[in-house]
Order: structure tokens, then C-alpha cells, then sequence
């Protein structure tokens, strides 16, 4: 909330921030605009919006306190790790352990601390992204049409709305078409409202009837508008009720009643349990948080389980000895596989995996799509401004009595005075386009152009006034606003003067309905009147296959009456529409006729259906929007990566296949495509829709271009893929892609182009609208998936070594038949305070892996435990265990007499020098593992020698990529140098760690590390080696070969059926 929203007097309902001489919807929207200072054509400039923001502050709703740091530390005391360990240190000082105790507590102390600290500044981090993830608005500013957050909406915006954005502030609306909003949330009204523009009202009127006048958080559910913001935040409408719309839900369950409200006992008592049950599994954290974090947090439980059993298996081998020394030791052993810092590091990671996805264009929504990402193996994503630039230039325009019109090239897609104009009589189909330059030679002057040409002036008409774009010359240069197609149209017009501002102030032009654009009828057209002739007709833009259909005249001869159209003409039509697609154009036809029905009333008293029939068909033209040069390199990328990108788009075929082949989603080597293969490639919505389930899952492959695409296209290609077990993400931007969002495991909103609803259905929003972003957001999710893997393997692989040099060590027995531990317990917190937490959050923010782009998409149904995970934890921890083991061995039995003394676990003496002796040993060995065990992990696979394969330093690279990740490093480092105070500071290694100083043994130390390295390195060479073969037995080595091999190999294709599509999970 802002700093002046809620620190001044009550505020009148209706009133703006700083009150106006009437409430907005009592004054008529110019008064309102000029009182407001705004600027209804221009909007505000930065500098006066940002003086707004400042004076205001943001349009927010006071939501509570945001971040609170006591409730972060109660969390960090409050769970079920911290409670394992109170509960040790509960037992250490009830046998009178006290060093031990204080140990425990100084580790709780110290999980405390971090956790909170990295816990505060990650909740920071998130409470900043949701912020991000806020609904935006389009706005104008310096004349232009931006997209920004609805939190840095200020009173004298001008604001645009459209079916299915969310009002981002209370608006006196100055502009309206078929205007409707969903207020139910402010009236309770659940039909939508009609908004209009010039009537006033009462200043007293209630909320529910300031018809002019749109609601912040309400949603518009038809038509268009534009408006000034007269009230943000808590000044708003919505703002005097948000106290009710931020009750929380209760946290008991309700009892089951009868009808008449009564219950009997039992269901409380199961009311209660269940109440309970849900307190419980919160507090072990397996019922809250994603399912990943669900899942370790079960996996914790779990090994407390086993810890339980590990302390019990410690006081059996020594027969249920009181002696306190056991117990610590019992103790000890079971905090040894307990990942207390776990969950912490995990919430960490995710954080800073977000944090990192703003940097690459990406907004993440739902947590749970961190997981989601690196299992992708389909993209099913659109093309206009996601694969494309998203910026039109219309190119070619055909007229069939007069010929073709060209622009050649401009360096401004908006400014109408840039490009020259050209001219033949031929088609489309009779014209060679060899190179652009060609079509810049000869300009001709548009007023030549016009000149004797009604059929040209009908054609502009149509594009002009079948076109809701502003395109206007300001003080610093060419601004347009709204949908790019119809702005590339509106500046082709305006290269002949025939701007719509112009015909609707000058050339007697005005409005009478409008029916916009609908994804099922593929058309957009209205109705105006001129006023010179007194007539009223009807334009209508849209798919060409659809206005043909719609079209029974064309004129054929410059002159000539008109004809009616013949099925030969609609296929010469198409012919010169297939010549446009071809060259990657967007094809659209025009349309007029003369309405001559009654006018008046709602646009819904039209009939639709009736004013879109019977046209008269007055060309095509055609809008190039160019691919975004990234786009190619990343779909290569995911083909590299096992990813099948499908394209799903409105537009022609024709022009979806010249797009898709130049961005490579269809395979180059046409000649190599069996037929039934081509033809299921590049297929037709209406094609796509005619079969059935069945006749979907009999293709020997899912298309990789739609065309003509319908929002139930879409949500029946994410059933498709899922049938086939593939793992998909959907891109989507308007009010139905909402379904197919929804339907698809990852959905992904346009942050700039999308609508709110949209982005309310998404799991991530791309901030930049393009396709490359999709492929950061799937690299950073593979990162994220790599690095949890890398920290829980190397915890649990610590875990492991420790339980078994501790378990396997009390077969030394000294000479009173007591075991002589090889690590006291005091050692043992220290090794589980050093080496886990810190240099796990190293591992969580670790840069990805040279190779994870060249990997096959992960599974999330084996999740992070995969067979490779658990076998490397198996075999690090045993290995870890059996050198720690060797080490304690060699010092003890090997160098020394084999003397295991007597109560060396409690005191030091002469007697017991060489089991403190070998007992340092073990303790630096474990420390140095651990340590070096993190290092190795930054890749699972590849040598710590050699982690940049295409590096040239071939013996110091690895001191590079030690050094990159400063946080792991210095995590280690910090490790390694305090094993020497311990060692060797008086009463600190005899009474506490119960250990001595070593020497010679230092020896030892540096063989057992080079042993450990030489074992690891070894494990990774034979895991290099099995994966290379493995890949080539199975024919995964290439990827991308993979991903077209059922396009290009016919003889394959005929017999691969669905499960086949299934092995290889993808589309």
C-alpha cells in the first residue's frame, strides 16, 4: 500500500485519490480527464509517472504484513528436525553429558541462525516475485502502448481494457465498444454489467449502478474500452471492502452435521482427529509445500526411523549399558542420519532458482512447475510473437480487379512514410519474389495510387475501419497502439491517408456496432455509418477460407458491375493465397457489403450470423512477421535436449509451414517423409478435430504444425501427448487458452500480449513473450532438478558413511568388552555442523552443467531417487566408511600395538594415546571427505579434473571451477581450516572431541585422500563409460536425431504404434 492511501481523511466512495470537484462518474470524461491532468490521446510521461507513483504510491491492496520474521523463526524451532535434536540435547545433559549437550546446542544454535537468515532473505526474494506475477495492465505512456505491473497504475493513466484482463483501478471509461465487466465480486451481481461512456449520474449513486465507471478487480468478459484511473489502491471501490477478502480459512475441520445442524459425538472426536492430524503433518511438513518437498520431508521421517534403530543397534552391541558414554554414543549415531539442514537448503535452492528465472524473462507462479520443467519432453507453442518478432509489417495486398500492391522495406514497422509503394496488375500466383530490393525500385505516390481507383478505396475502407489500431504522428515520431496485426493493416492504410482517425472526424465515418474477433469464427466486423451517403455498411476482416465462405460477389474488371462469386474464383482465391502463405506470409481477405437492417440498440440485439453473410469479397493482404532471430537456435536446442516443439497457431498453413521450416520445427529433408507421415506433420484444425481419440492415437506421429488452431485444438493436442506419456507445456495468451493451460503439466502465459486470465491459469509467465525464454525457463528447471540431486546425494551418501564407520566400528572392543568408538560424538556433531548445511546451499546454487541441454528430459515419476542416485549414495557413504575404517586400522593395529586401553571413550591417558591418535585420524579423513565429496558432486559424472570438456586448460581447470562457485568454496575451505583448532588447542581435543594432536599420521591423511579421489574418479570413469554404451545401444546418443528419426524413417514409421512413441516420450 501505498504511503498516502490510507494516512489522510475517510475517502468518499467514488472519489478519486485526491478529490475532484465531483465524483468521476457524475462529470463527463473530458472534465474528468482534464481535472486528473491527463493527457486522453498521449497518457502521462515517465517523469510525471513516476512523480504520481511517489505522491500515491503503488496501487496495492493492503495485504497484510508480508514477510514476518517471527513466524520464520518459530519455523526454524518448530519442526521435526530441531525436535530430534532438543530432544538429544535433553538427553545428553539428563546423563550429565554436559560437553555434549553443549554441543547439540551450539548445532541447534548454529541451524537456528542460517536457517533463519537464508530462510528471511529467500521468503524476501519470493514475496518480490509474487509481485512480479501480479496481474499487469496496458497502459499509455508518451504515447505509446505499454504492458506494465497494475502496481504502478497512478491516478491520470490512460488505461486500455479487453475481454478477459482484470481492471487494474477504478476507471472513468472514455472509450467503449460492447463493453461488459463481471462485478460479482464488488455487487454480488452475477451477470455481467454494460458499461457506457456519456451518460452521468448522481454523485450518490450506489457502486453497483455508476454505469460508466469500471471497477478495479473486476474482470472484463466482452468488448473493448479505454479509460482514465481516477483511484488506486485502498482508494478504490474494491479497497473499502478488502478487509472481508482477506479472512483466512479456518485451520480446524468442520464437524459432519445432520440436516437439522446437529452431530453426534463420534464426529467431533473425528473433527478433532482429523484437525490433529492435519497440525501433525504439518509440523513434520508432509502435507504442506510442493511435492518435492513433501517427499523429503517423508524421507526425513524415514530416517529418523532408521536413526532410532542405529541407537539401538549401539546399546545392543554393548548390552543395554547405562554407562553414559554409550548413550551419547547411541545418541550420536542416530543424529548422523538425520539431514537436519534438508529441507532448509531445499527451500534455498528454490528460491534462488526463481530469483535466478527473472533474470531470463521468466515469472514463475506455482512452485511446483520448478519440479515440472526439466520433465518437458513437448512444447506446443504459438507463433505470432512468440516464435516470431511479434512485429507486423503488412507486405503484399491483392485487389482481384486491380492487382497486387507492395511495400518494400522500412526500418520502422510503425511509420507510414518509410517504404515505397508499389504496383503490377499480376497476382500473387504470376509474381517471382527474388529479392526485396526489387520491390523498392520505382516507388510510385500513393495519390497516383488512388487516383480513378474505387476499387482500392473500397479495399481501404475495410482495412481502415475493420481495425480497432491508432496509429498517429507525436511530437517525436510514429506511435501506434494496439493488436500487432491490425496496427501492421492501420499503417499500410495510412501510407494512402486513409487513417481511420481521419475518416471517422473527417470523411463522415462513425460507428455503429462492432463484433470482435472470435476464435470460432475466425472474423472481426462492424458497422458504420456515413453520414454523406446516409448508408450504413458492413466490413468484415478475417481467415480467408472463412470470409470466402462468407462472400457471394467480387468485382472482376476495374469498372465492371458486380458478380457473383463461383466456386472456380474462391479456388483462385485460395491459389493467390497459398502464393502469399508460401513466401511466410500471414494471409487475411476483406469484406464489405451494405447493411441495410435497422441500427440501434446493443450490439448483441445484432444478428451475427446475417450481418456476416452475403459479402462482397475485396481482396487479401498480406503481413510479414518476421522470425526472432533466437528462435531457430533454440528450437535446435530442444531438439538437442529430447524436447518435440509443436507449433499450434491461427494462422494459414501455408504460412505456418514456410514459419516452422525456418525456425526448423519440421524436418528440412522433405524427400525423406513417408506421405502418411508429411501428411500428419502439418495438418488443419478442422482435419485435427474430425478425428477421434482412436484416430489420434493411430497417427504414427502427433503433428508438429496446426493450423487455423482452436483453443479445443489445444486442450485435445495436451490429451494426445498425455495419452502418450509425454510430459507437455502449452503457451497460450487469451481468455480460452485458459482450459489448455490448465490441462497441460506446465502452462506458460505471454507476460506481454497475454490476457490475466491467462496467467491465472499458468504455472509460469514469460515476461518477454518469447519462445527462447521457454527454453531458459525448462535449462533453469533441470538445474534446479541436477543441484537438489547433487546435495541430497551427497548428504545421504555422508549419512551412510557415517552410520557405517560408527556401526561397524563397535566390534572394537577394548578389555573390559566395552566398544572403543572411532569417532567420539562430540566429532561426530562437529562433522555434521561443518560439512553439511553450508556447503549444501553451495551445491543448490551451483551453474548448470556444460551437458544438461544434452540430456534426455527427466523423469518425475522416478523423481530425484533414481537408480543412478542410489547407487552413487550407496557406494560413496561405503567407500567413505570403509577408508575412515582403514585409517582408524592402520594408526591402531598397523603402526601402533593394537592396545584399544581401557575407558578411552571418556578420558585421555597414556594407555589410550593411540586410540585418541587414530580416532583424529578417522575424524580429519571423515571432515576432508565430506568436503571433498561436495566438490565432486558439482558433476555427478563427469571428473573433477575435467567438469569443461571443450576446455583447453587440461591441468588447471579444475582450480577454475573450484573457485567459480565462491559460496561452495569458501563453505569447504571453512571446514578444512577449523579440523586444526580442534586438533590441537589443549583441553579442546582431549576433553571435548576426545582426541589428541597427530604428526606422521598426517601421511596417512594424504594417501587416504588421494585413495578417496582415485575411488570416485574411478566410479565416474566406469559411470561414463556404461552411459556411453548405453546410449548407443539404445540409438539415444543424438538426441535431435532422435527426436525427427520417426519423420525421416519411413520403413520405421508404419510399424511404430503408440507404445513405441511411449518408450521414447515424445511427441
Amino acid at each position: 500500500m501505498g504511503k498516502n492511501q490510507a494516512d489522510q481523511e475517510p475517502h468518499v466512495s467514488g472519489q478519486a485519490n485526491k478529490p475532484i470537484s465531483q465524483p468521476p462518474h457524475a462529470l463527463p470524461h473530458p472534465v474528468v480527464t482534464q481535472e486528473l491532468r491527463a493527457n486522453a490521446e498521449d497518457g502521462l510521461n515517465e517523469q510525471e509517472a513516476k512523480s504520481r507513483l511517489d505522491e500515491y504510491g503503488r496501487n496495492e491492496l493492503d495485504d497484510g504484513p508480508g514477510v514476518q520474521p517471527v513466524k520464520i523463526l518459530v519455523r526454524q524451532v518448530a519442526n521435526a528436525m530441531m525436535l530430534v535434536l532438543i530432544m538429544a540435547m535433553a538427553v545428553s545433559f539428563g546423563i550429565s553429558s554436559y560437553i555434549e549437550g553443549g554441543v547439540i546446542a551450539a548445532v541447534i544454535i548454529l541451524n537456528i541462525i542460517v536457517g533463519f537468515f537464508q530462510e528471511f532473505n529467500a521468503e524476501k526474494t519470493m514475496d518480490s516475485l509474487r509481485s512480479l506475477s501480479s496481474p499487469t495492465a496496458v497502459a499509455v505512456r508518451g504515447g505509446n502502448t505499454i504492458t506494465i505491473p497494475t502496481a504502478e497504475i497512478v491516478p491520470g493513466d490512460i488505461v486500455e481494457l479487453k475481454t478477459g484482463d482484470t481492471v487494474p483501478a477504478d476507471i472513468r471509461l472514455v472509450e467503449a465498444m460492447n463493453f461488459e465487466t463481471d462485478e460479482a465480486l464488488l455487487t454480488g451481481e452475477s451477470l455481467p454489467v454494460g458499461k457506457e461512456t456519456e451518460t452521468t449520474f448522481d454523485a450518490d449513486i450506489g457502486a453497483g449502478d455508476r454505469l460508466n465507471v469500471a471497477f478495479s478487480s473486476s474482470t472484463v468478459t466482452k468488448g473493448r474500452a479505454r479509460g482514465v484511473v481516477f483511484a488506486t489502491g485502498m482508494k478504490t471501490e474494491i479497497g473499502t471492502i478488502a478487509a472481508a477478502l482477506r479472512a483466512t480459512g479456518k485451520r480446524t475441520r468442520p464437524v459432519k452435521r445432520k440436516p437439522d445442524g446437529s452431530a453426534k459425538p463420534h464426529r467431533y472426536a473425528q473433527a478433532w482427529g482429523l484437525t490433529a492430524g492435519d497440525f501433525v503433518g504439518t509440523f513434520l511438513g508432509v502435507n504442506v509445500g510442493t511435492p518435492l518437498q513433501r517427499k523429503l520431508s517423508k524421507l526425513a521421517i524415514l530416517l529418523f526411523g532408521v536413526a532410532v534403530v542405529c541407537a539401538i543397534i549401539v546399546l545392543a552391541a554393548n548390552r543395554f549399558s547405562n554407562d553414559k558414554e554409550v548413550i551419547i554414543y547411541a545418541v550420536a549415531t542416530g543424529l548422523s542420519m538425520i539431514p537436519a539442514c534438508l529441507i532448509v537448503v531445499l527451500t534455498i535452492t528454490m528460491a534462488a532458482g526463481t530469483k535466478r528465472m527473472v533474470q531470463r524473462h521468466v515469472i514463475v507462479r506455482r512452485l511446483d512447475s520448478l519440479e515440472a520443467l526439466g520433465a518437458v519432453t513437448d512444447i506446443c507453442s504459438d507463433k505470432t510473437g512468440t516464435l516470431t518478432q511479434g512485429k507486423m509489417v503488412a507486405k503484399r495486398a491483392w485487389i482481384p480487379c486491380v492487382g497486387t500492391y507492395a511495400v518494400g522495406t522500412s526500418n520502422d514497422p510503425v511509420d507510414p512514410t518509410q517504404g515505397d509503394l508499389t504496383h503490377t496488375e499480376e497476382p500473387p500466383t504470376a509474381i517471382q519474389v527474388e529479392s526485396e530490393n526489387k520491390d523498392e525500385k520505382g516507388g510510385v505516390s500513393y495519390k497516383e495510387l488512388l487516383e480513378d481507383n474505387a476499387p482500392l478505396k473500397d479495399y481501404l475502407n475495410v482495412a481502415s475501419l475493420a481495425n480497432l489500431a491508432h496509429v498517429h504522428k507525436s511530437e517525436d515520431g510514429w506511435k501506434a497502439r494496439g493488436d500487432p496485426t491490425e496496427i501492421a493493416i492501420q499503417v499500410f492504410v495510412s501510407r494512402f491517408n486513409w487513417n481511420r482517425e481521419r475518416l471517422t472526424k473527417e470523411e463522415s465515418w462513425s460507428q455503429v456496432a462492432e463484433f470482435p474477433f472470435d476464435s470460432d469464427v475466425k472474423k472481426m466486423s462492424v458497422i458504420f455509418a456515413n453520414k454523406t451517403t446516409s448508408t450504413n455498411m458492413v466490413f468484415s476482416k478475417g481467415a480467408v477460407e472463412r470470409i470466402i465462405g462468407s462472400c457471394n460477389l467480387v468485382r472482376l474488371e476495374k469498372g465492371a458491375e458486380l458478380t457473383e462469386m463461383t466456386e472456380e474464383f474462391r479456388s483462385t482465391i485460395l491459389q493467390n493465397m497459398e502464393a502469399l502463405a508460401a513466401q511466410g506470409l500471414r494471409v487475411l481477405a476483406l469484406a464489405s457489403k451494405e447493411y441495410k437492417g435497422a441500427t440501434g440498440g446493443d450490439d448483441s440485439s445484432y444478428d451475427r450470423a446475417a450481418i456476416e453473410s452475403d459479402l462482397t469479397f475485396q481482396g487479401l493482404i498480406g503481413l510479414y512477421d518476421p522470425p526472432r532471430v533466437e528462435s531457430a537456435g533454440a528450437v535446435k536446442q530442444c531438439h538437442q535436449a529430447g524436447i518435440t516443439v509443436h507449433m499450434l497457431t491461427g494462422d494459414h498453413p501455408g504460412t505456418a509451414k514456410a514459419i516452422a521450416a525456418q525456425v526448423g520445427i519440421i524436418p528440412a529433408r522433405d524427400e525423406a517423409v513417408a506421405k502418411d507421415v508429411a501428411d500428419a506433420m502439418v495438418t488443419t484444425a478442422s482435419a485435427f478435430d474430425k478425428l477421434s481419440d482412436d484416430d489420434i492415437d493411430k497417427l504414427p506421429v502427433l503433428p508438429l504444425v496446426i493450423a487455423r488452431c482452436s483453443p479445443n485444438t489445444k486442450v485435445r493436442m495436451i490429451e494426445a501427448l498425455h495419452r502418450r506419456k509425454c510430459f507437455a507445456a502449452m503457451t497460450g495468451d487469451g481468455v480460452n487458452d485458459s482450459p489448455s493451460l490448465k490441462r497441460a503439466d506446465v502452462g506458460i502465459a505471454m507476460g506481454q500480449a497475454g490476457s490475466d486470465v491467462a496467467k491465472d491459469a499458468s504455472d509460469i509467465v514469460l515476461t518477454d513473450d518469447n519462445f527462447a525464454s521457454i527454453l531458459n525457463a525448462i535449462e533453469e528447471g533441470r538445474r534446479m532438478f541436477d543441484n537438489i540431486q547433487k546435495f541430497v546425494l551427497h548428504l545421504l551418501a555422508e549419512n551412510i558413511a557415517q552410520a557405517c564407520t560408527l556401526l561397524i566400528g563397535l566390534a572394537f572392543k577394548d578389555s573390559s568388552s566395552q566398544s572403543v568408538f572411532p569417532l567420539a560424538p562430540v566429532e561426530i556433531l562437529w562433522v555434521i555442523m561443518i560439512t553439511s548445511g553450508m556447503p549444501d546451499m553451495g551445491l543448490g546454487v551451483e551453474i548448470a552443467a556444460p551437458d544438461i541441454m544434452a540430456r534426455p528430459p527427466q523423469s518425475l515419476k522416478k523423481g530425484i531417487f533414481t537408480l543412478e542416485i542410489v547407487v552413487d549414495i550407496l557406494v560413496y557413504g561405503v567407500w567413505m566408511a570403509c577408508l575412515c575404517l582403514a585409517s582408524f586400522s592402520v594408526v591402531m593395529f598397523g603402526f601402533g600395538d593394537g592396545n584399544l586401553g581401557s575407558g578411552c571413550n571418556s578420558r585421555y591417558s597414556e594407555e589410550c594415546d593411540t586410540v585418541f591418535r587414530a580416532r583424529a585420524t578417522t575424524f580429519v579423513c571423515l571432515t576432508w571427505f565430506a568436503l571433498f565429496l561436495a566438490w565432486e558432486m558439482v558433476n555427478m559424472r563427469r571428473s573433477f579434473f575435467r567438469m569443461q570438456p571443450k576446455s583447453k586448460r587440461y591441468f588447471t581447470q579444475w582450480m577454475y571451477d573450484v573457485w567459480r562457485n565462491q559460496f561452495l568454496f569458501w563453505a569447504v575451505i571453512a571446514g578444512f581450516v577449523t579440523i586444526f583448532p580442534t586438533l590441537y588447542i589443549p583441553v579442546i581435543n582431549h576433553v571435548v572431541f576426545k582426541h589428541t594432536g597427530i604428526s606422521w599420521e598426517w601421511g596417512i591423511i594424504v594417501v587416504e585422500a588421494i585413495l578417496f579421489f582415485g575411488g570416485v574418479e574411478s566410479w565416474k570413469w566406469a559411470k561414463r563409460v556404461y552411459f556411453r554404451r548405453n546410449a548407443k545401444k539404445t540409438g539415444q546418443a543424438d538426441l535431435e536425431a532422435m527426436v525427427f528419426s520417426r519423420y525421416l524413417n519411413s520403413d520405421s514409421v508404419s510399424s511404430e504404434g503408440e507404445g513405441q512413441v511411449d518408450e521414447k516420450k515424445v511427441g
